[in-house]
This record gives C-alpha cells, sequence and structure tokens, in this order.
C-alpha cells in the first residue's frame, strides 16, 4: 500500500513538474512577445516624397499618444521628419535612429560605413526628377544639347541619374551642355524663374512648387520615364530608385516581429498616400511635410511606392551598379553585400 502511495506521488509531482515548465514557457514567450511590442521604434524621414507615405502611420501614432493607453498601443513608433539627409545619417550610425526613409545611393554609403549594420527593408520612392522650362523649347532629351541647365544635387542622384541619361541618348555631359549645380532646390527654384528660357532638373514636390508660383513653367520630361527607355531592353533591368526605406541590422534581428509589424503597416500607409489623396494631402500639410494643396497636385506624380522582398532586391542591386560604375563613391566605394537586402521570411 505505501508502495503504491509512493508510486502516486511520485507520478503527481512529475505532472506537476511539467505543467510548471509548460507554464514557465508560456509566461516567457508571452513576457518576450510584450517587450517586442512595448519597443518604441524610432524612425525618421526626409521632407518630401519618401515621408509623404508615413502620414497615415504618423497619425495613428499621434493619437495613440493622445489617447495614452498604452495597453492598445503595442505597435509604437516615434517619428522624426528631418530637412536634410545630413540630420538622419550620424543618427543611425549612432543608433539614435531605428528606421529611416533616405535616399538609395544614401543607405549604401551606410551600410559600408556601419560595416554591414544597415538592411534595407523596402523601395518608398522612384523617380521624381523633371526637366523644367521657362519656355516651351524642349521636346526630347536632343533637345538638351549645347543647353545650359540648372540643377541641385551635385554628386548625388540627380548627376548621376542626368548623366546616364544623356550619356544613353549620345549626349556628353561633360562637353556637350553645361550644367550648373545649385547647394539646394530652392536656388535652382530662383534661377529658373528669374531667366527667361531656363532649364532646370527638379524634383517633386517642387515641380508642383514651381508651377504654382510661375504659369510659363513647363514640364518638358519625365526622366523617370527616359530611365525606363533606356532599360526596357536590357536583361538586368533597373529602375531610378530615389529613395528606400532602411532598419539598423541589429535592431531589426533584436525585434522581427516589430519589423513584421512595421512593414505591413508602412505599406497600408503608402496605399493610403496614393488611393486617399484628399485626407493624405491633408495630414501631409498638418505635418508640415508641404502644404496641402501642393501635396493634393504632386502626389500622383511623385512616385511613392512599396516594393519589398526579392523585388526590391533585384531593381536596387541593378540601380546601384549604375551608381557604382559612374563613380563608386557615390554609395560608399563598394556594392553591398547580399545581407544589405532585408528578405523577410515566412
Amino acid at each position: 500500500m505505501k508502495k503504491k502511495l509512493s508510486m502516486i506521488l511520485t507520478s503527481l509531482l512529475l505532472v506537476v513538474s511539467l505543467v510548471a515548465c509548460s507554464s514557465d514557457k508560456k509566461v516567457d514567450s508571452t513576457t518576450n512577445s510584450t517587450k517586442e511590442s512595448n519597443v518604441v521604434a524610432k524612425v525618421a524621414a526626409l521632407k518630401g516624397p519618401t515621408s509623404m507615405g508615413l502620414v497615415k502611420m504618423m497619425q495613428e501614432a499621434k493619437e495613440d499618444e493622445k489617447d495614452n493607453d498604452k495597453e492598445k498601443n503595442d505597435k509604437d513608433y516615434e517619428f522624426n521628419i528631418a530637412n536634410s539627409v545630413d540630420e538622419i545619417v550620424p543618427k543611425i550610425v549612432n543608433k539614435e535612429l531605428d528606421i529611416a526613409a533616405v535616399p538609395s545611393n544614401v543607405a549604401s554609403v551606410l551600410y559600408n560605413k556601419t560595416k554591414g549594420n544597415v538592411d534595407t527593408l523596402a523601395i518608398n520612392t522612384l523617380g521624381i526628377l523633371y526637366i523644367v522650362e521657362n519656355g516651351n523649347s524642349i521636346k526630347s532629351i536632343s533637345d538638351l544639347r549645347g543647353k545650359h541647365i540648372y540643377s541641385s544635387g551635385k554628386g548625388a542622384t540627380p548627376q548621376y541619374a542626368l548623366d546616364y541619361i544623356l550619356k544613353g541618348n549620345g549626349i556628353n555631359p561633360e562637353k556637350d551642355i553645361k550644367v550648373e549645380y545649385k547647394s539646394e532646390h530652392t536656388e535652382v527654384l530662383s534661377a529658373l524663374m528669374k531667366e527667361k528660357n531656363a532649364i532646370a532638373v527638379l524634383p517633386q514636390p517642387f515641380v508642383t512648387v514651381a508651377q504654382g508660383k510661375d504659369k510659363n513653367l513647363n514640364v518638358a520630361i519625365d526622366l523617370n520615364k527616359e530611365w525606363d527607355k533606356l532599360n526596357k531592353d536590357k536583361k538586368d533591368k533597373s529602375k531610378m530608385i530615389t529613395g528606400v526605406l532602411i532598419v539598423r541590422k541589429d535592431f531589426a534581428d533584436k525585434y522581427p516581429e516589430k519589423i513584421k509589424d512595421f512593414m505591413e503597416e508602412y505599406k497600408e500607409s503608402i496605399e493610403f498616400t496614393n488611393k486617399d489623396i484628399d485626407k493624405a494631402a491633408k495630414l501631409i500639410g498638418e505635418f508640415n511635410i508641404v502644404p496641402e494643396p501642393i501635396a493634393k497636385k504632386a502626389i500622383p506624380n511623385c512616385n511613392i511606392t512599396y516594393i519589398d522582398g526579392q523585388e526590391m532586391k533585384n531593381n536596387l542591386s541593378a540601380y546601384l551598379k549604375i551608381l557604382y560604375d559612374a563613380n563608386p563613391k557615390s554609395i560608399g566605394g563598394k556594392m553591398p553585400g547580399e545581407d544589405f537586402y532585408y528578405i523577410q521570411k515566412n
């Protein structure tokens, strides 16, 4: 009898022990999940198209903060809109930011600068560059031969994109035309408006701003379309990629569910900006990205998009290779490795 009782007690203890272990595992799992969901991801973007696609998320974060309901706010983000990429770069390097929307070549520069501690999550903006003139003489790329063109972005995407398109159309950018580079888009706009028959390279939404100030300004050429023409028959087709979304690799590795949630919400936010233009423009104005009337007109021409996964990798690597061939320094000295492209595991 004592032996049977001892065996029963032993069995009960074993069951209790197993239940306790199972309970502990559940608690740990829940605790880890809760910890990850409560992490505040610090996000930055530049004023313009790269931040215009974020406004739905920014508004939701603002409402969550106002409600101060931390139990419901399980996807917490802190947003910052910067005027210059120079405000973002050091904060990624110093780990003051977790996620950022930056120019595509800057993403590669940061990858090389941080020795691989940067992943690209998605492409968020395709080509937004246009040839604008104070007149009506430019009908094609060949019409630019012998012209004086104002532009900003020397040593950056505007220069490399323009050079690539000119060369692809048989025009030597150093001999056949004169490009005068200004430090800011506003300076280009000023020169364009002051000089009759002036020609300039401008991005959206500055094109819309320019036309709002002077109705004589004419959008002569969409450089994004010209880029696509040069690549339509190539095996490794590339797109003109203005902006991408990046994340610090150490942050992504530590909080994979946070990144998954962010990407899903970001995709929805971009779809909102493109589809519900009136509401999106209102939010863009409220967040002081660009004034609401300008945003409303500019959104359809800003090429705000969402491309992730293998398609993102194929397009971005082809684009960076073109920049590398033009000037290795433009992407940080060397092509980024395979780990630069964030591919979610199912």
